[in-house]
């Protein structure tokens, strides 16, 4: 199929860009990488009057260190993420993650920025994004701000996000010493969508958990995290026993839906798995740290 007929405006500045989403409040979209805006225009499934595309302007494709953490551009490329010394050094998660992002071609013109702001619970940034805490900054026409992760996502494929505003840059904090992490994702297909995934990083004081985070995509209108089995975990020895009874708590506070490619039940006990496979490898990484 074709896509709708829209406007085009080719921005060559961010203020360029917010002028132009602010002239059409609503019906404007930002094009990126476009890797998921033009399958939804070619299928109708969305309805643009006028396409804002911002890959013309400079300086927001940037991945940086900050404070022992990084800050990335929104137009940083899959590819950018999954190659850089930087992400390997400090958040090798994301490397990890990033080889589960579509296939290569996709890698190689999707944005971090894009997959972010277009909130799709099944992605894998989103649900890091939640997993890190990342700051997400966004400017529109009153200004810069700062929206946390927790805040961003409100419910499917919506996020925080005014109408005129463009994400611009997403912080990552620095994580603690004795930090390690874990990822586990379960597609039909390489390069699908994953039925569920979950993400975990588990801070050690000796061999008790001093911390530890646990994020879900897959299985609920937004990226998860989950509190409880977060909560049960913290203070107590690292064991099996322990990341199993996680992965039960983890899979209670999943939210799953039937559809074509599985049940909700099957879902959740994709996450019961998943966390606690994700655990034991943060655990064992934090261990080595």
């Amino acid at each position: 199929m074709k896509p709708p007929a829209f406007d085009y405006v080719c921005a060559r500045s961010l203020d360029e860009a917010i002028d132009a989403l602010g002239r059409r409040p609503g019906e404007a979209k930002i094009l990126a990488g476009g890797q998921s805006l033009t399958p939804m225009l070619n299928f109708r499934l969305a309805h643009p009057g006028m396409l804002v595309d911002i890959n013309r302007i400079p300086g927001i494709d940037a991945i940086r260190d900050d404070d022992g953490g990084v800050r990335i551009g929104t137009l940083a490329r899959h590819r950018a993420i999954e190659v850089s010394d930087s992400i390997r050094k400090k958040f090798p998660i994301l490397t990890a993650a990033a080889a589960h992002v579509g296939h290569l071609a996709i890698r190689n013109r999707g944005t971090f920025g894009g997959s972010i702001a277009h909130a799709d619970p099944a992605a894998e940034w989103p649900m890091l994004a939640l997993l890190l805490d990342a700051q997400i900054e966004a400017k529109g026409p009153q200004g810069a701000r700062t929206i946390p992760a927790r805040e961003f996502f409100t419910t499917f494929l919506t996020t925080a996000l005014g109408d005129a505003e463009i994400l611009t840059e997403v912080k990552l904090p620095a994580l603690p010493a004795k930090t390690g992490w874990g990822f586990e994702e379960l597609s039909r297909r390489p390069g699908d969508f994953a039925l569920a995934a979950v993400a975990a990083i588990v801070t050690l004081d000796g061999k008790t958990i001093k911390d530890a985070r646990i994020s879900m995509g897959g299985v609920g209108g937004t990226p998860l995290r989950a509190p409880g089995a977060e909560a049960l975990l913290r203070g107590k020895p690292a064991d099996a026993a322990l990341f199993e009874q996680a992965g039960k708590k983890a899979a209670e506070e999943s939210d799953p839906s039937n559809d074509v490619h599985a049940t909700a039940d099957y879902r959740r006990h994709l996450v019961s798995v998943l966390t606690r496979r994700a655990l034991t490898s943060a655990a064992e990484k934090a261990a080595q740290g």
